[in-house]
């Protein structure tokens, strides 16, 4: 039995559906990140898997457990980290993670806690006095005191300065190592190419894409060459050398859509020096997870879907 299970759920908040048939599982030892644009319905799911949302159709487990109907049964295995808020700004760090430590059985102890996320100096310090990145520490320690099997996090390292985000990318390796599920949603996508097992794309309330990141990155296919030079090239002349389209997507960002061969390369680099054109960057090959993401969250038309090795992909449940 996974972790986590949700098959097919529909959620409405009002009369739309701000999540529409989304399936994956996370498995014990893995971090699966959740990915998608604002409004995407990455909230709606976490809430749904909180048990503070029910589905209207489909069906969601955590440990075996209906989230909502088993509300109370789950709580002590479930560890939540909001994006926000969450905390009396007049709470002291140590004083409101002794509280919740006192909810469960078996916790953590606080200090411990405190120094794995690196404010053990800040223990005596109010929550109105820390910085967004102290709180967001602070809300972490706060998921992870009850000793959970299942973590939650949401945005964990969103406003965090960079050594705080390397902090906080150990400790979620360090859970996986331990045995935990981890979700994280976050929309810093080198991040989760970094510490994610598996990649959940959600658009418009649906699965776009679903597999490792090295999967979906592999699956978008090496077919353009994405390249910066001064904006307002002539695409048209240069599009004639290659014979094939090349478009300016931003200004002074190109797109060719053409593999990435050497051939390709040398005639575009020939082009730019014939031209005396500099060449700002070039990425050829495999794109990166935040080319996927870009690709396939779109705001109009169409969304395609990406599929991946079976065998390697969050699985969709069986009925």
């Amino acid at each position: 039995m996974a972790a986590v299970e949700v098959d097919d759920i529909v959620v409405h908040r009002g009369p739309e559906a701000a999540v529409d048939g989304v399936s994956f599982q996370l498995e014990r030892g893995e971090v699966l990140a959740l990915l998608g644009p604002n409004g995407a319905g990455k909230t709606t799911t976490v809430e749904t898997l909180e048990g503070l949302l029910t589905p209207t159709e489909g069906r969601v487990r955590v440990l075996g457990l209906d989230p909502a109907a088993e509300h109370a049964a789950l709580m002590p295995h479930l560890g939540a980290m909001p994006q926000q808020g969450g905390v009396y700004p007049g709470a002291r760090a140590r004083e409101v993670l002794d509280l919740v430590a006192a909810f469960h059985a078996d916790p953590a102890p606080p200090g411990e806690v405190l120094e794995r996320v690196g404010l053990s100096h800040k223990a005596r310090a109010e929550w109105r006095t820390l910085s967004g990145g102290e709180q967001q520490r602070l809300s972490l320690a706060l998921a992870l005191v009850g000793r959970p099997d299942v973590v939650i996090l949401d945005e964990p390292t969103a406003g965090i300065d960079p050594s705080g985000r390397l902090l906080v990318r150990q400790l979620i390796a360090d859970l996986r190592t331990a045995g935990l599920a981890v979700l994280i949603t976050t929309h810093d996508l080198e991040e989760a190419e970094k510490v994610a097992d598996c990649v959940v794309i959600i658009d418009r309330g649906r699965v776009v894409a679903s597999g490792s990141p090295a999967e979906l990155m592999r699956a978008a296919g090496s077919h353009e060459i994405r390249f910066g030079a001064p904006p307002g090239l002539d695409t048209a002349a240069l599009g004639k050398t290659l014979l094939v389209a090349v478009d300016e997507v931003a200004p002074g960002e190109y797109v060719v859509a053409a593999e990435a061969t050497p051939s390709n390369i040398n005639a575009l680099t020939g082009w730019l020096a014939t031209h005396d054109l500099p060449l700002a960057d070039l990425r050829a090959g495999r794109q990166s997870l935040e080319d996927v993401f870009l690709r396939l969250t779109t705001i109009t038309g169409e969304t395609p879907v990406v599929r991946v090795d079976a065998a390697r992909r969050p699985r969709t449940p069986q009925r």
